[in-house]
This record gives structure tokens, sequence and C-alpha cells, in this order.
């Protein structure tokens, strides 16, 4: 049986042969995992991770999914394909017009050029930054390398948690890797999600990673037994009424049952493909679609933003999906940029397209903000080799929904697409206006509590005028 003995110690007995007598505090119990589901204790950390919460400005439903193209994708041949231009100088795998006057898109963006009332194309996007990981550090921490993430800024202004469906506000969708130049890829991007001064309980949850909130994820028993622990911690707690009478379990309920909901419920559900429609699945599917270079694997960006749209169902705020390989330099690692936008620029395509139509049908077009950027643009010029090289003076960027207007290119480039020809948009005005689709900025700004560098980040610039005017 269980007893109170003090008030911060409990004891266990047993009456079978292998019963023993155990005195512990609160905190040891939930460690030895006798009512916790981890090595933590899943709902000890759901609650100090739910103290980041500011109620009042979140914008309820709305998400953001952060699609970074690590290696740099370039600007001419995604979004800005310069028709007019030189030979050397345009892109290289034609040009595509669009369902909207003015916006064209580069040649292995078939799906995407018949949904441009859907997106807005950025032309005048960049930063200075010609470096893979000085450069990856600055886009995902928006402009200040050093600092928190986008992502772990928003689960520091939403609580790291969802309220409801326990489920973590800030996700990082990794890539696989299949040789040592991906494994950089995917640990830069990695290492520039960080939450800095923000503290780790911000960090962004990785499914097959090794933080706290992933230690604490993982059943130390098999799932069937779940259901006696769950007995356990009832009886537990009841004994513990009885016999507390000031209440030393208070407020473990709430996030007990968050606990159980995020390892039985719509947490654990939302990762498990299983549980959707075979159809859908097998249209967002990219797997037919091999990419790497001297080593090749299945596309998977159709099955991560399948996963991503699940998690914005259930409240995730903020998943970054890694999409590696756009270093097109046509050299002994990369791939040049014919060879390189086929295996790339059509797993996007495809995947993207069926993402937009898959957010339309279920009514979450406004509600799920889709960004796609990457380390930096690159060169106008075609290298000899047939590629092109690093180019921060002007970069990619395309979003969609989100509640934002769409079907517009925002910006002017030079005839050469080698600078912005009209105002630059800045990293901080990306910063803004992700933060404007999910937060009321004018009650941000009055809310006590907010980390100065978020705050800071937020006086930096406006939203870009253009989506939210």
């Amino acid at each position: 049986m269980l007893t109170g003995r003090n008030s911060n110690m409990l004891t266990w007995t047993a009456s079978d042969d292998n019963a023993r007598v155990t005195t512990a505090s609160r905190r040891e119990w939930l460690r030895a995992g006798w009512l916790g589901l981890g090595a933590l204790g899943l709902a000890d950390l759901l609650a100090t991770r739910a103290r980041g919460e500011a109620p009042g400005i979140v914008r309820p439903g709305k998400s953001v999914v952060f699609l970074f193209c690590s290696g740099g994708p370039s600007q001419i041949e995604t979004f800005d394909p310069k028709p007019n231009a030189p030979p050397e100088v345009r892109s290289q795998t034609g040009w595509l017009k669009s369902t909207v006057p003015g916006m064209e898109f580069g040649g292995t963006f078939p799906g995407l050029s018949q949904r441009a009332d859907r997106l807005a194309m950025v032309h005048s996007f960049a930063h200075k930054t010609g470096d893979h990981v000085q450069a990856i550090e600055q886009v995902f921490q928006a402009g200040r390398r050093g600092g928190s993430s986008l992502g772990c800024m928003v689960s520091r202004l939403r609580g790291s948690t969802h309220p409801q469906t326990g489920l973590p506000t800030s996700v990082h969708l990794a890539a696989e890797e299949v040789d040592p130049q991906y494994s950089n890829e995917k640990q830069r991007m990695l290492s520039a999600d960080s939450p800095a001064g923000l503290g780790p309980a911000f960090a962004p949850f990785r499914p097959e990673g090794k933080g706290e909130l992933n230690q604490a994820l993982q059943l130390r028993l098999p799932l069937e037994r779940v259901d006696d622990r769950r007995a356990l911690r009832s009886s537990f707690d009841r004994l513990q009424r009885e016999s507390d009478a000031r209440g030393l379990m208070a407020g473990l309920d709430r996030f007990e049952q968050q606990a159980f909901d995020l390892i039985l419920g719509e947490g654990r559900r939302a990762f498990d493909l299983s549980n959707e429609d075979p159809e859908l699945v097998a249209r967002y599917d990219t797997a037919h679609m091999e990419t790497g270079f001297k080593k090749f694997r299945p596309s998977a960006l159709g099955r991560q933003l399948l996963l991503a749209r699940r998690l914005c169902e259930r409240g995730c705020g903020f998943v970054t999906i890694q999409n590696p390989g756009w270093d097109m330099h046509a050299d002994s690692n990369n791939p040049g940029i014919v060879t390189g936008m086929e295996m790339l620029g059509r797993p996007v395509d495809h995947a993207v397209s069926v993402f937009l139509d898959d957010l339309a049908q279920r009514g979450m077009a406004n509600d799920v903000l889709l960004v796609i950027t990457g380390d930096f643009g690159r060169t106008p010029r075609m290298n000899r080799a047939g590629g092109r090289d690093h180019w921060p003076q002007l970069s990619t960027l395309a979003l969609a929904g989100g509640g934002l207007k769409m079907g517009q290119v925002v910006g002017r480039s030079t005839p050469r697409g080698d600078a912005p020809a009209s105002s630059p948009i800045s990293l901080d005005h990306l910063l803004a206006t992700v933060m404007h689709s999910l937060f009321d900025l004018s009650q941000l700004r009055l809310q006590a509590g907010v980390p100065r560098e978020i705050s800071r980040a937020l006086e930096a610039a406006p939203p870009i005028a253009e989506l939210v005017g």
C-alpha cells in the first residue's frame, strides 16, 4: 500500500513475496518510472515546458512549415527564371508561365506554376553571408547568429507543448543522410535550430533525436502494460489524496494526462502515418524520386510534408523540414544545375503541390504558412562545369498560405538576377512576417515577460508589407 510519511516523502509497500518497502521523494518516484513515463517523468517535463506560454497573443490554429533547402537553391531555376537574360544567366531548365500574370517558374515546377495564386514569390530577398555554416545559422536565427532559432522563439511564446494534445509546438524533421556530405548538412541545420539563451526546454522535438522530451517519450515498457501503469497511478493518486490532506499531488493531474495523451493519444497518432488515408499517402509520396550524388536514397519529402500537415492539424506551431542537396556547383561533390534541379526541384514541385491541395481541401490554407528558402542564392552566371556557385546577394524565398496575400511577386531583381532592384527584403522582414502569421504583434509587444531577444528581433523590421497590408 501507499502512505504519506511527510509532505515530501512517500512510501510504497506491497504484499507479494517480492515486496519491499521504498521511501523516496516524489521526484524520485517520478524518475523511477512508477508514475512517470520517461527518465525525467514526462508529466513533470511537460509542466516545466508549458510555463513559456504567453496567453492572449497566439492566433488560434495557426502554424508554420519551414521548408529549408540546404546547400543554397538557385533563385533563377526556382522562382525567378529570367527568360530574357543571356543564355549563361537564364534558367537552364527552361521556364513556365503560370496562372498569375507576371509570375514565372523554373522548368521543374509545373505543378506549382498551376497553383501560383496560392503562392507569393519574393524577388528581392538577400543577406550577406556566403558560407554554409554561417548562412544556415543566419537564416534559422533570423540574422542573429548565436541567437535562438525561429522555431524556438515560437515555442517560447506559445509554450513548448500544446495544452490539449501535449504535442511539442516546435518539431524538426531531419533528412536521412546518405553520405558524409549530407550528414554535414543535416548537422548544420540541427545545430542552427537552437534555443540558445531561451533554454533547452524550448529546443525543437526531433522524432529521431535524443533531447529531454525525446527521452521522456521513449516508453520503458510495452504499450500493453501502460494501462497497468495508469491503474497504478490512479491508485497512487487516490490513496495519496486520502492520506495527504495538504494535496501533495495537486496540479500534477493535467500534466500526467498530457503525458498519456502524447504517448498514446493525439501526439502519438500524429507521427503514425499508418492512420492516414492510403490514397492520400500515395499522392504525397516522392519515394519514386531518388536524391543524392554519389549515393542515393528515395526522396522522403512527400512524407515529411504529410507529417507536417498532421502535426499542424494537432497544434504544432512550427515544423522545420530538412531538404538537403542544393549545393549545385557541378564539381566532384555536387551535381550541376540541370541534373540537380531534376533531382530536387521535381520532388519539391510534386510534394508542395499536393500539400497545398490537401490544406485547401481541409480548410487549412489560411491556417498554415509554408516558407521555402535556403542558405543563400547562386551566382547569376553559370560556371564552366555547368553549375552555379554561392551568391547571398540574392536568395530564394517563396511563401504560401498563412492568411497572407498570395498570387503575387514581391519586389524586383535586376535583369541578371544578381541583386534586388527594389528595396531588399531581409531576414528581419521574414521573421516579422512569420511572427505576424502566428501572433497578434500589437499585443505581443505589450506582453510582460517576453524575452528581450525576441522583443528586440521584432523591433528590427515590420512584416513584408505586400503580404500583410
